[in-house]
């Protein structure tokens, strides 16, 4: 029955030192983004590309309906 306060107490520590460097980490900036900002760029670029490539098919078709 003592192992088992022992291993409980063990764990509480390892679990308290876990939390305390996470908490750290966090003030420290570890888990800051700064990949994704500079790549957002270029998904917005492919989505305004692939509207506007919509918008021109639809225009074009359009045309091609006017002329006939």
């Amino acid at each position: 029955m003592g192992v088992i306060y022992i291993l409980i107490c063990i764990s509480i520590f390892v679990a308290a030192v876990f939390l305390f460097l996470f908490i750290k980490s966090v003030k420290n900036g570890q888990f800051d983004d700064d990949y994704t900002p500079s790549v957002r760029m270029l998904f917005e670029d492919e989505l305004k590309s692939n509207s506007d490539l919509k918008s021109n098919t639809n225009t074009e078709k359009t045309k091609t309906t006017q002329i006939n």
